[in-house]
């Protein structure tokens, strides 16, 4: 339905204006969902291989420890000389304006703390197995947390994509249409009055 704007020629110029803008900005932001689709679906490719190489190395350390619990015995106090890491770095990157978080995991020194007595290989292979396991363990959340941020801003985009297309864009049409018929009535009423007025003109010079 069209806006009950006065039919006049600067607004039929405004309505046009704003059309182009609208059309515009439809073309922008559904350019910039088609990115944000194509970023996320690579996240997901990402994600999903990041799991399976998760699986993949917590079989491997916990077969290595249990293989290290079967003879050294348990091993908790070995386990409790390691220390906590807290070498987290956290950053922000753009991608069309969507702020996504990069988690940097900062490199240790591959060290055994615990004593050389009280270990073996298969405890050196499962602490360095879970030390990758934690690698790749922070790469996915990365990659997770950039994907619902991705699929919110992917919604919006969409929201606003639709909104354009099926009201504001086919609203500023209806405007234009009314003040072009408008427009034309009018022309035809001052055409049909100036013909009158010249008839009658020419009556009277007769």
């Amino acid at each position: 339905m069209a806006s009950r704007v006065f039919p006049t020629k600067s607004n039929l110029l405004n309505a046009k204006k704003s059309q182009s803008l609208a059309v515009l900005g439809h073309d922008l932001m559904d350019r910039k969902r088609n990115i944000l689709v194509r970023e996320i679906m690579t996240m997901i490719d990402k994600a999903k291989t990041i799991q399976a190489q998760i699986d993949d190395m917590y079989a491997q350390a916990y077969l290595a420890l249990q293989k290290a619990n079967i003879t050294l015995g348990i091993v908790n106090e070995s386990s409790q000389a390691i220390p906590v890491d807290n070498g987290l770095k956290l950053d922000v990157r753009s991608v069309m304006g969507v702020e996504l978080p990069t988690v940097t995991l900062e490199e240790q020194p591959n060290a055994l703390y615990y004593g050389l007595e009280s270990s073996n290989s298969q405890l050196d292979e499962a602490y360095l197995k879970f030390v990758e396991v934690k690698r790749l363990t922070v790469k996915l959340s990365e990659i997770e947390s950039n994907v619902f941020r991705l699929a919110d801003a992917i919604k919006k985009a969409q929201k606003r994509t639709n909104a354009l297309n099926n009201i504001i864009i086919p609203k500023l049409k209806s405007t234009i249409s009314y003040i072009s018929d408008a427009l034309e009535e009018k022309e035809r009423e001052d055409f049909s009055r100036l013909k009158v007025i010249k008839q009658r003109s020419e009556q009277q010079s007769e």
